[in-house]
């Protein structure tokens, strides 16, 4: 195992067989570089000790904590004038408190001189909510600008819910790949992964799974009909009209007659019979879906049935869904703590992807191009 230096520390980094970068030097003496992890729950800062460890740095010295009155407080007990900080932030279940964590130490570090400051983001929270609801708001949009007003001059994130979401900010967001991760551990864990099938839950997911399927050369199948609650079905706001009044004269414009929509019954587009059925997607929160997707394919004559996704949000009941359904694996990475419902389901495997997070530190510290991170990734990836 190589020994690798970085600011003039000495780290052991592990590289997987396939995915591995090209490590160099943190120019720690260029302006200085501090790590911080912005999470008060232990399981929420494991993601940070496994990026610092592969950079080979300390974690900056910061204590976060909720005060009796459930205010959030941030003390910072080093110097961090002049420098680059990076402010690691997994989000828990407690979303809220997360999110005020991360304004609160930003806007420590603002208001201490810091050089830069950029959140390393990985499952970036509210992003279901990054378009126009019946009466509601993009509460996305919103959290973009109290993260700049906060101090943020850069963000790093995995996976975007939507790839638009980028610019609903006003400086750079990296926003990384988890599928080169998923796809080793397709080719590396499944066995006789040749016989399987890339399988997109609904039409809005067949970008995804028809990515997968060609990277893998696999075949590709979408389920379409009463299953799919596809976001484009649900009301974005236009659907508000005003309070009748009375009026004369001008009756308003005749517009052409929208007929409902009205879903056909159930469909499997391609054959997935005597196959492995491979179901991907971004997240994975409320698991309803993909157990009735699950038992769909089990109906047609898949003879096992994985799910991979990038956030393992695995909310409510979600494991003892899992682990009593037709789900033979979930796969997901470690953006979102989970150690828990791994604990109550054992159908639950996590994949690392703390690698790629480190390099994206080092080169946006040491000025390097990033491209390097996005090597044959499009934006269906």
């Amino acid at each position: 195992m190589p020994i690798r230096r970085f600011g003039g520390h000495r780290s052991l980094v592990s590289h997987a067989p396939k995915l591995s970068y090209g490590y160099t030097k943190m120019n720690v003496s260029k302006s200085g570089c501090r790590v911080f992890s912005a999470n008060s729950t232990t399981a929420g800062a494991e993601l940070a000790k496994k990026i610092t460890e592969r950079l080979g740095v300390e974690l900056g010295k910061a204590v976060v904590y909720q005060e009796s009155d459930k205010e959030t407080r941030v003390d910072v007990k080093e110097s961090v004038r002049g420098q680059d900080i990076f402010i690691i932030q997994t989000i828990p279940r407690d979303v809220n408190t997360a999110i005020m964590e991360l304004l609160v130490m930003s806007y420590a570090l603002k208001t201490s001189c810091a050089n830069n400051i950029i959140g390393v983001i990985p499952y970036f929270p509210y992003s279901k909510q990054c378009k126009m609801r019946k009466r509601g708001s993009i509460v996305c949009k919103l959290l973009a600008a109290m993260l700049a007003k906060a101090g943020l001059t850069q963000i790093i994130t995995m996976d975007l819910h939507q790839k638009e979401i980028q610019g609903f900010f006003t400086f750079p967001v990296d926003n990384l790949r988890a599928s080169p991760f998923l796809i080793q551990y397709i080719q590396e864990e499944i066995p006789d992964y040749r016989n399987a099938v890339i399988v997109a839950k609904s039409p809005s997911a067949a970008k995804r799974a028809q990515s997968y399927a060609e990277r893998l050369r696999l075949g590709l199948a979408v389920i379409h009909g009463e299953a799919d609650h596809s976001e484009s079905d649900m009301a974005d706001g236009r659907h508000s009209p005003p309070l009748s009044r009375t009026t004369t004269g001008h009756k308003g414009l005749q517009l052409p007659f929208m007929m409902a929509k009205e879903k056909p019954p159930i469909t499997v587009v391609g054959d997935v019979g005597g196959r492995i059925a491979i179901i991907v997607d971004d997240m994975i929160d409320e698991v309803e879906d993909f157990v009735a997707t699950a038992e769909i394919l089990k109906a047609r004559g898949a003879y096992k049935i994985y799910v991979m996704a990038t956030h393992g949000l695995l909310s409510a009941d979600a494991p003892r869904l899992i682990e009593e359904s037709a789900i033979d694996e979930v796969v997901v990475t470690n953006t979102v703590p989970h150690e828990v419902q791994k604990l109550q389901c054992p159908k639950i495997k996590t994949v690392d992807v703390s690698m790629i997070l480190a390099e994206a530190i080092r080169r946006i510290h040491n000025g390097e191009s990033m491209a390097y991170l996005f090597r044959n990734i499009t934006v269906d990836d």
